[in-house]
């Protein structure tokens, strides 16, 4: 089960120097001119959890495994995207297979790098990215709704049910609006039908600040410009100063606190953002555990225990008769699952249990 954040934005913000750093390669060629990322690299990186470490240490498990979240970095957008300027249709191609957008914004000064319009606005680079994406769904709907509509005039029932959902969508690029601003309001059963349609603003996005190393434990009028655009939108956001997080992912780790500590940071800005990534994809995470290893594994909130399972080997979900489940507050107040089971914290739940983040987790099938 993979969860894909695509890292967008104009050209010259950062984007390939955010990739670098967060899957510690140099995959991304990162230099100073337009459309210097032409094919999407793509990086998983672990999801920072210290919940792990203390339930390997009460286990005694000779390894951990964390869970995992994938960064695609792709190319820089210009204006004219949505009518194939620069690598607009590859540029679209890629973002429409993403689950969120991560939308990284140019919020530092620098005469040495170059912005495509000259100015640092990220407010403006935000409307300029937004709109290309606006443009390009009301494209790719008003095509499909010129259809759907002849076929509920036939009485298609699929096509009658979806047509209101994609007039709502139509509707909302009409004014400026991207989709997911109307699935916030909507039900359950138009929520599926709209992410269905596959629309690029329909998908979670989280703004990313990129700032200069000087403001990267302050605010600055840029960042909380994008604060205020991002609570506007109902948007997540944070700000990172990627040539410092570049830096830090070269350092050894026992090296990297005392680098961050004379930055005047407290963690690292990637931990940051990409526990905001699993968060922006509504994800949690449950843990097995035992002598050989304690490993995290991702699910999508809300998802039952046989999903989870699955989520191990189909097999898991195939076959699943129940699962014995801790709470982690207990597993570690008690002191592991020997003592947990014996104060009678050890659950067993069956297929209508919809797992908590946190849950660990012992799974009985039979195939």
């Amino acid at each position: 089960m993979g969860f894909r954040c695509g890292i967008v934005g104009l050209p010259n913000v950062g984007k390939s120097t955010l990739f670098n750093a967060l899957t510690k390669t140099a995959a991304a060629q990162a230099a100073n001119y337009p459309f210097c990322t032409i094919e999407p690299n793509t990086g998983d990186v672990a999801v920072p959890d210290e919940r792990l470490g203390k339930i390997a240490a009460l286990s005694r498990s000779q390894r951990t495994v964390p869970t995992r979240i994938s960064f695609v970095d792709i190319a820089g957008l210009v204006r004219g995207a949505a009518k194939g300027e620069g690598l607009g249709n590859q540029f679209l191609g890629n973002i429409r297979e993403v689950d969120a957008i991560v939308h990284v914004l140019r919020a530092f000064e620098d005469d040495d790098v170059t912005h495509v319009d000259g100015r640092i606005d990220p407010i403006a680079d935000a409307e300029a990215v937004n709109t290309e994406l606006m443009l390009a769904d009301l494209e790719s709907l008003e095509r499909r709704l010129e259809r759907t509509r002849k076929r509920a005039t036939g009485k298609d029932k699929e096509a009658i049910a979806i047509l209101p959902v994609m007039e709502t969508a139509f509707a909302e690029l009409s004014a400026g609006r991207p989709v997911r601003a109307a699935m916030e309001q909507a039900s359950p059963q138009d929520r599926r039908a709209l992410a269905g349609l596959q629309l690029i603003t329909a998908k979670p996005v989280l703004y990313v600040a990129n700032v200069g190393e000087a403001d990267a434990a302050g605010e600055t009028e840029h960042t909380l410009a994008i604060q205020k655009m991002a609570d506007a939108e109902g948007a997540a956001m944070v700000t990172i100063a990627a040539e410092i997080e570049a830096e830090i992912a070269q350092l050894p780790e026992d090296e990297q606190g005392e680098f961050l500590a004379m930055n005047g940071l407290e963690e690292a800005g990637l931990d940051r953002l990409i526990r905001a990534g699993y968060e922006l994809l509504d994800l949690i995470t449950f843990f097995t555990t035992g002598p050989k290893e304690t490993r995290a594994w991702t699910v999508r909130r809300g998802a039952k225990a046989p999903r989870a399972a699955g989520a191990i080997h189909t097999d898991f979900e195939r076959g699943f008769i129940r699962a014995q489940t801790i709470a982690y507050d207990d597993f570690v107040a008690l002191g592991g699952e020997v003592a947990a089971r014996d104060a009678g914290k050890a659950r067993d739940e069956g297929k209508e249990y919809v797992v908590r983040d946190g849950d660990i987790m012992l799974f009985k099938f039979n195939v």
